[in-house]
């Protein structure tokens, strides 16, 4: 069994990862060979908080061009944790955004 922080790779900041938020759901980068309970220890473990349900996303490469050269971007895995109500995580406890006018 791996440990917590080689399990959770990054939080995954987004428009719709924001959007979700509001409902409870947190979406991190995962390792790709991390299965759904590992990465409820893990979220469980580091956050403190107590997770009910875990969605994984292999997400696939894209193609991508700089100049001449064709390549693909990285292919990862992405896991979306619903908490129990009431619960958040502090790293996310910040969301809203400062707008200059």
């Amino acid at each position: 069994m791996n440990s917590p922080y080689e399990v959770i790779i990054r939080p995954v900041v987004t428009e719709r990862s924001f959007d979700l938020m509001e409902q409870g759901k947190y979406t991190f980068e995962v390792a790709r060979t991390a299965p759904k309970e590992e990465i409820r220890n893990a979220v469980e473990k580091i956050f403190n908080v107590h997770v009910i349900k875990v969605n994984t996303v292999n997400v696939k490469p894209k193609k991508r061009r700089v100049r001449y050269v064709a390549g693909m971007t990285r292919r990862w895995k992405k896991a979306i944790v619903t908490l129990a109500p009431g619960e958040t995580i502090e790293i996310f406890a910040n969301n809203e955004i400062n707008v200059v006018e």
